[in-house]
């Protein structure tokens, strides 16, 4: 069943920017697979992590073209409905559909599974590091969003998300370590963070001539 849902889910990202393209869903499965590696249990159920993992953002185009509000919710109303062609049983569909819904930043869902956790963290690292300033610009690029503009400083941006592509790294990325669900996860966070932190104090620098 993986497979055929991992070849079904890769069918929704065709001709996906490239923040949040297949290749993202393939970082968040390795993270994921480093998460359940260093996670002191064997009570977690890695075909759920994976089948998330594949789903967590087959509704993103949708919602980036204005078909939908909201991708998460819809993803996890279309994964059941994959899935269940897929042969899942009820439970199986009923874990991963909660692991998608909860997976989003902004919806302020709480993950209530170890797999939900799993998820969540494996998705935010990505945005996180060298591989998350990366997507932050690819994806601000492609919304036209400027990269940097003076007469608006992060401690004046009321925003939610950063008004510019560089106050997102503040208003967003840098906030993520403190919403990671396991140990591992938040120390592979702090470590990102603290690469996001060097590169946004270059930038500054850049900024003022003194490098």
């Amino acid at each position: 069943m993986l497979e055929a849902v991992r070849t079904r889910a890769r069918s929704y990202f065709e001709g996906a920017p490239p923040a949040h393209d297949w290749h993202h869903v393939q970082r968040v499965e390795t993270l994921a697979e480093t998460l359940l590696d260093r996670y002191p249990t064997d009570e977690i159920d890695g075909q759920v992590v994976t089948l998330a993992v594949y789903l967590h953002d087959i509704g993103r185009e949708k919602e980036a073209s204005g078909e939908i509000d909201d991708h998460a919710t819809w993803g996890a109303e279309e994964a059941g409905r994959i899935l269940e062609d897929g042969g899942a049983d009820p439970a199986t569909i009923d874990a991963v559909a909660h692991c998608v819904r909860a997976h989003r930043y902004s919806n302020e869902i709480e993950p209530e599974t170890l797999e939900a956790e799993i998820v969540s963290d494996a998705d935010d690292l990505d945005a996180l590091g060298a591989v998350g300033i990366a997507r932050t610009f690819a994806h601000g690029g492609a919304l036209g969003e400027p990269i940097h503009d003076p007469a608006i400083p992060v401690a004046d941006d009321e925003t939610t998300a950063g008004a510019t592509q560089y106050n997102h790294l503040s208003k967003k990325l840098l906030k993520l370590p403190e919403r990671m669900y396991t140990d591992v996860g938040r120390e592979l966070a702090t470590d990102r963070a603290e690469f996001v932190r060097d590169y946004v104090a270059q930038f500054d620098a850049e900024l003022t001539g003194e490098r």
